[in-house]
């Protein structure tokens, strides 16, 4: 831990950084006075172990005096050599970024101008890293360990190095703010070390996972331990943390507190866990003493890549689009001091193959007057069939229409009441597989009727014609004729092909007449609103040939 000058009076200040520069290095002497062990493989000898194993200005003769070789061109297969820590070459070896969300920035040290971090670049030594509001960063280091650090954290990379090929890292980092989690591969030899150091404490592992806090509610950092074991320090004393459970501290002048259960994980609503399709909606059951809870969706196969992530105090939260593959659900509840609990998970597939199909009709904000529309799309190679669904908001939390078939259209097979809706499509392989759905399409309802745009009747010859608005290719139209009005039984009732009707000997006095459209389907319309044609006297004696009549609206 770092001493400050001014809150002691200069003897004092002396005195203490003088023992906590002998505490180091008696904590290192054990370190560098141990041997790293080297089992002996056919064919190697002392020289190239040394070459490969020792640093510069380190010869190989050492290596056989300090194992006692006899004869240095004859090692035995399976034996053990040991080389002290001391004599080890070390190499500097960068974190690799693995992913990043959001807005990430970085800068070789602590002043200059940050940059965007990208994925696939690497980090060195001094590198501070910073993320922003809704953004992480996932950093592997030499022996697979990783770290994500999480929205609003400050990250610097103090000591990133490895010694040669003998597998042992030494990794130690600054989490001035924010959270990072943390998967640590197992040790592999005396020198491994992981190390974070908070303003509050210092954290050490040798294989493990566990969450580290800084600079949260109140200056409160906290230790979370989820598997292996967790020894977390400062100068004012040690403590040892096992799984399932935190420490806590606020200042650095007060001993690590002593380990405390994390909240349980929460309980899943099972019965509604489906992130297919999304937008999703889940819940889970409350948790006593949670006042929020964190959310997270992960790679299964890298849980360590954060894909979405947010805070609630609900039980309930809407998961929105994500990558296709195998993702895990992470859900837990957070304590007042910020101590973040045990993980519900579970793991479940998002596809995207087959492909969604492109949608033709409805167009988009298309309004119809048909209480069953049909709905077409482009045919998808791969597609065995479509699924149709149909909501009154974008987000398909609850469809109130969802129906599958062959082919590239479909009818609704219930009525849709007037108003908004949306509508999506997506398509199904023969192995059952569904892929996601494709952008949803505004739609609306209306309640009237076509208006078929009745022409002028036109009389010649003793006939009368009716013609009307043609509709879509492959309809046929419906045409009823009536007397009295009430289309009880209307003398004419006929069904054609073209947008036209001719009559013989049509009589004097007001003839009714309304349209339906039929589709190619055989689905029928409402009939249009009934409008009137009056026929004069003189016109069924003949007035002329081409007269028009008087077309009246009801």
């Amino acid at each position: 831990m770092t001493v400050s000058s001014t809150r002691f009076p200069r003897a004092r200040a002396c005195s203490v950084s003088l023992l906590v520069l002998l505490a180091l290095l008696l904590s290192a002497f054990p370190l560098l006075a141990q041997d790293w062990t080297y089992r002996v493989r056919p064919g190697d000898t002392l020289w190239d172990l040394g070459a490969r194993y020792l640093k510069p200005g380190v010869p190989w003769e050492r290596l056989q005096a300090h194992n006692r070789v006899s004869d240095p061109y004859r090692l035995t297969p399976g034996s053990q050599l040991r080389f002290p820590i001391a004599w080890l070459l070390v190499q500097p070896a960068p974190a690799r970024v693995l992913a990043v969300r959001g807005r990430v920035q970085a800068r070789p040290g602590d002043s200059g101008p940050l940059r965007d971090v990208v994925e696939g670049e690497q980090l060195g030594i001094g590198t501070h890293v910073v993320t922003g509001s809704d953004a992480s960063v996932t950093l592997v280091f030499a022996d697979d360990s990783r770290l994500q650090l999480r929205e609003h954290s400050h990250l610097r990379l103090d000591q990133l190095s490895r010694y040669g090929h003998t597998g042992m890292v030494d990794t130690r980092l600054r989490l001035e703010q924010g959270r990072s989690s943390n998967r640590i591969t197992p040790a592999r030899g005396p020198a491994s070390r992981y190390i974070i150091d908070a303003p509050t404490a210092t954290s050490s592992v040798r294989g493990t996972q566990f969450r580290v806090s800084a600079g949260g509610e109140g200056g409160m950092a906290a230790t979370e331990v989820l598997e292996g074991r967790v020894q977390v320090g400062n100068r004012r004393g040690q403590q040892l943390v096992t799984p399932g459970h935190a420490t806590r501290n606020r200042t650095s002048d007060a001993r690590p507190g002593p380990p405390e259960a994390l909240l349980p994980a929460p309980v899943l609503a099972r019965s509604g866990l489906r992130l297919d399709p999304l937008p999703a909606q889940l819940a889970w059951e409350a948790v006593a003493q949670a006042t929020r809870y964190r959310v997270e969706v992960v790679r299964a196969d890298q849980p360590e890549i954060l894909l979405f992530a947010r805070d609630t105090a609900d039980t309930t939260m809407t998961v929105p689009d994500l990558p296709a593959g195998v993702l895990r659900l992470l859900v837990r509840a957070v304590s007042a001091d910020g101590v973040e609990g045990m993980d519900a998970q579970a793991d479940v597939e998002v596809r995207d193959q087959p492909a969604p199909p492109l949608t033709v009709r409805p167009v988009n904000g298309e309004a119809l007057a048909s209480a069953r529309p049909r709905f077409e799309w482009s045919q998808v190679d791969g597609a065995a069939s479509t699924v149709l669904q149909v909501a009154t908001e974008p987000q398909f939390l609850q469809p109130i229409l969802e129906q599958e078939g062959r082919g590239t259209r479909m009818r609704a097979n219930g009525d849709l009441p007037p108003g908004a809706y949306f509508w999506r499509v997506a398509s199904r392989d023969d192995n059952g597989h569904r892929g996601r759905f494709g952008q949803p399409v505004a739609l609306g309802i209306r309640d009237a009727p076509v208006d078929p745009a009745l022409q002028p009747p036109q009389a010649a010859k003793g006939q009368l014609t009716l013609r009307w608005q043609a509709g879509e290719p492959g309809q046929r139209y419906r045409v009823q004729l009536d007397k009295r009005g009430d289309f009880a039984h209307p003398f004419l009732d006929r069904q054609v092909d073209q947008p036209e009707v001719t009559l013989k000997r049509p009589w004097h006095g007001t003839l009714h007449v309304r349209v339906q459209y039929i589709d190619d389907d055989g689905h029928a319309g409402p009939f249009s609103p009934a409008q009137q044609v009056k026929l004069p006297c003189r016109t069924c004696r003949g007035a002329g040939a081409g007269a028009l009549l008087l077309l009246l609206l009801l």
